[in-house]
């Protein structure tokens, strides 16, 4: 078979690729990808109560199931989904958010944050509003005060308060989750979530999405953070614009040793005097990602799809354009668009509806910034 000769542009050498990079310390996370990490964010003690209890919840959790292309795939680990108590407008509000968090299966309504949950989330929520106030805010990120009472009280301005939170639980090494972005339907463009992580050390991966338009020029590098217990990693505004996460199987992984017994639970542990540990040893790891869902993306303003299923909203992480500010680039995706959710759980099958968000004509907002999205 004859073929046209190559042309010069298909041999230009192909751009370079660099090792995956490990970010083992809070300074070389924070250097590197749009995220900080925070070690013993939590007092010991409330960390081993709150691990505890996620552990007993965690047994009556689901794996989640959806359709993908022709053929249903169950997630590799347990995960529930939490509301906390008279944090959104109403109970309505509450199943739906539930409901997508779920890819659309009909689910029972959420439980409430546990007292546990609901404590760790306040020291989570000053260390997030602490760190906030030190970044430079993206135009859509959310601009109004989630609780105008507490600003009155602290004085200080409250930007971020945590009103749902999705735990999952990973059993050994091999349960995993593949590589994703968070959904933003609720949490809207540029959102920023706190993940906390207890029990045994698991590996966080990020990989940058490459611009279309950059692709020749740069390969996309992947990023290890290893996560120990009682750590915080706070993903910042265009982290799920950017980047992909995902939680990778593990040949090996450290027992986890509880520093306190469970409350009520004295007694040393059979092997104690072998082992010189007062608890047993464990090898889950849970997971609670605190997220604010913001009163501009409610349930109820969600634009639903030919198939009456809410829509999912989607950044375009394949074009982004560059922004220059106080003299620094950063990268902004062109726009953002509601799209069929459907076929996540309707046998594979949804519509064709796709439209790209207007935030004027939707009443979205406050936002932190100018809310023109235009390609320089």
């Amino acid at each position: 078979m004859l073929r046209p000769p190559k042309s010069k542009e298909s041999s230009k050498p192909p751009p370079l690729k660099f090792p995956p990079l490990t970010l083992a310390t809070p300074e070389l996370v924070a250097k590197y990808v749009p995220c900080t990490m925070h070690l013993s964010v939590l007092p010991p003690e409330l960390a081993c109560r709150l691990y505890y209890a996620m552990l007993d919840h965690s047994e009556s959790w689901q794996r989640n199931k959806w359709w993908l292309f022709d053929r249903v795939v169950e997630s590799p680990h347990r995960t529930s989904f939490f509301v906390r108590h008279s944090s959104l407008a109403d109970e309505e509000d509450a199943q739906e958010a539930a409901q997508f968090w779920y890819n659309g299966r009909p689910t029972p309504p959420p439980d409430y944050f546990p007292p546990e949950m609901e404590e760790a989330c306040r020291y989570i929520e000053r260390v997030v509003n602490g760190e906030l106030r030190k970044r430079e805010r993206y135009p859509l990120e959310w601009g109004g005060d989630p609780d105008q009472n507490e600003e009155a009280a602290s004085k200080e301005k409250i930007i971020w308060k945590a009103n749902v939170a999705a735990s999952n639980r990973y059993e050994g090494g091999s349960e995993s989750v593949g590589f994703h972005s968070d959904q933003l339907t609720y949490l809207g463009p540029y959102p920023t979530i706190a993940s906390l992580s207890l029990g045994t050390t698991r590996v966080f991966r990020l990989r940058e999405v490459v611009p279309t338009d950059e692709k020749d020029k740069r390969s996309a590098r992947t990023y290890n953070i290893p996560l120990p217990n009682n750590s915080l990693t706070i993903m910042y505004a265009s982290c799920q614009e950017r980047f992909k996460h995902s939680i990778p199987p593990q040949t090996v992984i450290e027992p986890f040793h509880p520093a306190f017994p469970r409350p009520g639970e004295d007694n040393l542990p059979a092997d104690f005097e072998s082992t010189g540990h007062i608890t047993p040893a464990y090898n889950a790891r849970i997971n609670i990602t605190f997220r604010f869902y913001r009163p501009d993306f409610r349930p109820s303003s969600i634009p639903k799809c030919l198939c009456g299923v809410p829509c999912i909203l989607r950044p375009d992480m394949k074009n982004r354009y560059t922004q220059e500010e106080k003299g620094k680039d950063r990268s902004l995706v062109q726009k953002y668009w509601w799209t069929c959710y459907a076929g996540a759980q309707n046998d594979g099958k949804g519509c064709s509806m796709w439209r790209v968000m207007d935030v004027k004509a939707e009443g979205r907002g406050p936002f932190a910034g100018n809310t023109e999205i235009s390609s320089t």
